[in-house]
């Protein structure tokens, strides 16, 4: 079957994949040190609904979420929890100060982004604190074609969505694109109804100087909350701003800036507002400068600084402000299709002069032409959240005396590309923990109080393999499985920290049925720590070229009872269907 597998493979002609996320610089997805998934966005648009849709292929990312329509989705990477996950935009953090809940509160919408990728294992030496268990980075690119498309549909619960995008080109020194997204729905159940609209600007234009690019956009969604926090029906109301502005200078120094605001309306009741309201307003300033420097044939420099400011005020938290400061340096030694190494250290400065070393290496040896050795070691840290120091509700107690999280990340691994068409990757990780957040409570009527755990473990295996065959027909199987320190809850409960996949498996096909039409299936399933294993199948279809393209999605196609968040119940079979009509370009 192996052997079937590859001579079909050798039709297919090899094209090697750029990645950045997990190197300081692009490279080859082959030549990638780490464990690193990319997903193409922009093409597969029409077999997708919302960015979960690109992020729940890989049995190592865990989402979370509460409800459908990434309303609220919580993203974790190889068991680490929620706000142990990096989210950027454009390599431009995205996690919230007051809340890693909002890191996925990502302000564009699907037809602004070209591609996601994400890095496994610690990413603090490149973007410091929040990267224990990964880092997942949304990137944008600027449209090739001018272009305007308005795409509709109709579905369960309730569900209607507008989408238009229009992008004006002029040569290779000017793109605009204009994004508009509106998605309603009245709710699965009582109470779980929501509204999500999404605006988006960008921008890039080439001068002398170098290329420049400005992204601006907001997000508005308000949605019913029923016990998305505990055994209340709650109300919440999100909105994002953001403003980002990327320069380079030549091809070696790029320099970005971003300004981010986030408020949180949020109703314990939404029968009784008056009983208890929280208004949160979150305000970011961040800013970086990037440079490669080459030191000879294969050896580069890689550094920079950053600096980062955030406020909140909030009628719960206080008012409250924390700047920080570093910087990073990268030593990279690469010979193409024979080996790498990298190493690198990050230094960061925060609250009157307490700092956090991070430092990292990782390595590669091509033992034949098909095949690769990689392994890595590294530490990471996570400053604990606004919440997680001040919050106090009826049912939840932050700490301010809470110590910042590290950890060590291990991992080694092996991958096989025999083609361009097949590619295979098994992974050992190990992460130690220290100081782990986390809420408990002794006993299901007590309080869940933020905490520190002194030490925990965790220690897991991931494999992975892709088969490309003829009329871009691709078969994508993943499963990762880990174990953890269970012992550190000594009688206790935790919220999060130990509701992680045990045993996590995907697969995924995807390809052409009849000439334009294209198809998508991925059946996922888990089982969490303490709980029963659940299996989810969904099914995309579309016309993938014409200008009118009718398409249908149907999730939760098997119809399973389940919770990605225990005690908040998920939808059952929904469908949707929809027509995108280009009304001007290819």
């Amino acid at each position: 079957m192996i052997l079937l597998l590859v001579l079909l493979a050798q039709e297919v002609a090899r094209k090697d994949v750029m990645v950045v996320t997990g190197t300081a610089e692009p490279v080859a997805i082959e030549e990638s040190d780490r464990a690193v998934r990319r997903q193409e966005v922009r093409v597969q648009s029409i077999l997708a609904n919302t960015l979960v849709d690109f992020l729940n292929r890989d049995a190592s990312v865990d989402l979370r979420q509460r409800g459908v329509g990434n309303i609220q989705t919580d993203v974790s990477i190889r068991g680490a929890t929620f706000g142990q996950t990096l989210v950027l935009l454009n390599g431009l953090r995205l996690n919230d100060v007051q809340s890693g809940h909002h890191s996925m509160d990502v302000p564009v919408p699907v037809e602004t982004l070209d591609r996601v990728e994400v890095l496994k294992g610690a990413g603090s030496t490149l973007y410091g604190s929040d990267a224990i268990g990964g880092v997942v980075n949304f990137i944008t690119k600027p449209p090739e074609t001018s272009e305007l498309r308005i795409r509709g549909a109709a579905g369960s619960f309730g569900t209607n969505q507008q989408r238009v995008s229009g992008a004006f080109v002029r040569g290779a020194n000017f793109s605009q694109q204009l994004s508009a997204y509106r998605d309603f729905s009245s709710g699965f159940m009582p109470n779980r109804d929501y509204r999500n609209l999404a605006l988006t600007s960008s921008t890039s234009f080439r001068t002398s100087v170098g290329t420049s690019s400005i992204l601006l956009s907001h997000n508005d969604k308000p949605f019913g909350a029923e016990q998305f926090y505990g055994n209340f029906n709650s109300w919440e109301r999100t909105k994002t701003w953001w403003a980002s502005g990327q320069q380079s200078l030549g091809e070696r120094t790029q320099i970005s800036a971003a300004f981010r605001k986030h408020t949180d309306l949020f109703v314990l009741y939404r029968d009784r507002p008056q009983v208890f309201t929280n208004r949160h307003a979150v305000e970011s300033l961040q800013a970086s400068v990037r440079r490669t420097e080459p030191l000879g044939t294969n050896t580069s420099l890689h550094w920079g600084v950053e600096g980062w400011r955030d406020d909140i005020v909030s009628n719960n938290l206080g008012k409250h402000s924390r700047a920080r400061g570093s910087g990073y340096a990268s030593l990279d030694f690469r010979a193409l299709r024979r080996f790498s190494l990298s190493v690198g250290a990050r230094e960061e400065v925060y609250r009157s002069f307490d700092q956090q070393f991070v430092p990292s290496i990782a390595g590669g040896a091509w033992i034949r032409s098909t095949l690769k050795l990689r392994a890595s070691a590294s530490r990471a840290f996570r400053l604990p959240t606004f919440t997680d120091l001040y919050y106090q509700d009826p049912g939840n107690r932050g700490s301010p005396l809470l110590r910042p999280e590290s950890a060590w990340n291990y991992e080694g691994g092996v991958d096989w590309n025999p083609s361009a068409a097949i590619r295979g990757e098994v992974t050992l990780f190990h992460r130690r923990e220290r100081d782990g957040i986390d809420y408990v409570r002794t006993s299901p009527t007590d309080i869940w109080r933020a905490t520190n755990f002194q030490s925990l473990r965790f220690t897991g295996v991931e494999a992975a393999m892709r088969v490309k065959l003829r009329r871009d027909r691709t078969f994508d199987f993943s499963y990762t499985g880990l174990r953890g320190a269970q012992n550190a809850l000594a009688g206790t409960f935790s919220k999060y920290t130990f509701n992680y996949p045990n045993h996590q498996g995907v697969a995924g096909w995807q390809g052409q049925l009849h000439r334009e039409w294209h198809a998508r299936v991925r059946v996922g399933a888990v089982q969490r720590f303490a709980r029963n294993p659940y299996a989810v199948a969904d099914v995309y279809a579309g016309r993938t070229s014409g200008r009118i393209r009718p398409f249908a999605q149907v999730m939760n196609f098997n119809g399973a009872r389940y919770q990605e968040i225990l005690g908040v119940r998920m939808p059952g079979r929904a469908a949707l269907l929809g027509l995108e009509i280009i009304l001007r370009g290819k």
